[in-house]
């Protein structure tokens, strides 16, 4: 086993892992319209309702996950009879769903995701403790359970980069063989100090952020330093705040007023600009989209960090197709859950579309497509895709049966059904 001398390790809890997605999907979902769309529009326009001809079992405090062609349901543990919480695979093809195989997992936590990689079903959720996640690697063929380890498991290639983000008895980031859970190498030290950059297949670079010193970039799959240098050398040691986004290390200003970017591949410094009270930072199609603590959205040009427009209106970019962005504007419903969208121009920031309040379907697969859902009437949620470069949301179907809490891959979506347990449709 080889060991990278990196520091410490940042401290703070991670988001979820991605699965298959860009990073989008990195990362992280977020909240933000209003609804301009007429729903009867949308109706006429809807195919015919698609009852949910397959439903799998699955009790209240059920999640049910997708991946390919099967559906991973994690049923909690059971109070009163003594049960443990048990993760059942459920085979999802043309045909009737079939039970694949049904094991007990250890702990009593809830999960917050479940992929397959490189044979392995994976899964990360709590652990009795609200505090304290883990990572269970299971056998994809049989459901037996391979390794446990504490710490969330990130995709990294071939492999998973473990980070354990609790406060006590903290370990060091490791990257992990996923058939067996093997350390392939570690960096020694606390989460306090490591940014990871995710790219197409999951984390692929670690970002070692010391409060003074050397700033150095190191490959995700091998552990080589990739690139050192002491960008603010004769300062004094002093923690600042970092975003990672578009091949770049955004550090803000002590006094939070500016954002200086530096390439994340030579650590050489692109431009300083003032953008006072950033919260978030993202690509955005051929722009850098950097979202206000207090609300809004600069964009700006990311070779010269020139800022091409900005609109209090728009809180982040979801999405980006043909010049148009898809975009989250902050505001939220007056009733209800969901999520404002809109459709604006990606050069200037202008409204093309308001497509109104949806649920964001989250999806743990991705093909470059976003859905969301809203209830109709009768237990029944409107599918739609959307699409900027369509400037509408595209109806896909009506789910009979369908009560929310909808997941979604790349063939299949499942949603909670009326009659109880989970309603399989297959993505038009």
């Amino acid at each position: 086993m080889t060991v990278i001398d990196l520091g410490e390790l940042r401290d703070e809890a991670p988001p979820d892992p991605p699965r298959r997605r860009p990073r989008a999907a990195g990362r992280p979902f977020r909240s933000i319209v209003v609804l301009l769309v007429a729903l009867v529009t949308l109706a006429a326009a809807a195919p015919p309702a698609r009852p949910a001809g397959r439903t799998l079992a699955g009790g209240p405090g059920a999640a049910a996950f997708v991946s390919g062609e099967r559906v991973y349901v994690v049923e909690p543990a059971d109070q009163q009879g003594g049960a443990g919480r048990q993760l059942v695979a459920y085979r999802a093809g043309s045909g009737p769903p079939r039970t694949l195989w049904r094991t007990l997992l250890p702990g009593a936590g809830a999960a917050t995701a479940v992929w397959e990689q490189e044979g392995t079903v994976l899964l990360v959720g709590r652990t009795d403790s609200d505090s304290v996640y883990e990572t269970v690697g299971l056998d994809a063929r049989t459901g037996r359970v391979n390794w446990v380890q504490p710490g969330v498991g990130f995709p990294a290639g071939e492999a998973l980069l473990m980070q354990v983000p609790e406060v006590t008895g903290r370990r060091p980031i490791r990257r992990v063989a996923v058939n067996d859970g093997r350390t392939l190498w570690s960096a020694p030290g606390t989460p306090d100090d490591v940014e990871l950059s995710f790219g197409e297949s999951g984390v692929d670079r670690l970002v070692y952020l010391p409060a003074s010193g050397e700033t150095a970039v190191y490959d995700a799959v091998s552990g080589a330093r990739l690139v050192a240098r002491d960008l603010r050398p004769g300062d004094l040691p002093t923690r600042q705040r970092t975003l990672l986004a578009g091949g770049m290390l955004l550090v803000v200003g002590d006094a939070g007023s500016s954002v200086t970017a530096y390439d994340l591949d030579t650590l050489q410094r692109r431009w300083t600009a003032a953008l006072p009270l950033v919260g978030y930072a993202e690509r955005c199609g051929g722009l850098l989209c950097a979202s206000k603590q207090t609300g809004g959205m600069w964009a700006l040009d990311p070779a010269t960090g020139a800022v091409r427009w900005t609109d209090d209106r728009w809180a982040g970019a979801l999405s980006n197709a043909r010049g148009r962005l898809l975009v989250s504007t902050g505001v939220a419903p007056d009733t209800g859950s969901g999520t404002p969208l809109a459709v604006i121009e990606e050069a200037t920031g202008r409204l093309v579309a308001d497509l109104g309040v949806w649920e964001m379907v989250q999806q743990d697969e991705y093909d470059g497509r976003l859905f969301g859902v809203r209830r109709i009437r009768n237990s029944r949620q409107l599918l739609v895709e959307l699409d900027p470069a369509a400037g509408r949301p595209e109806v896909r179907a009506v789910l009979v049966g369908a009560v929310g809490d909808c997941r979604a891959g790349v063939r299949l979506v499942v949603c909670r059904h009326t009659g109880g347990g989970f309603g399989l449709w297959r993505l038009p």
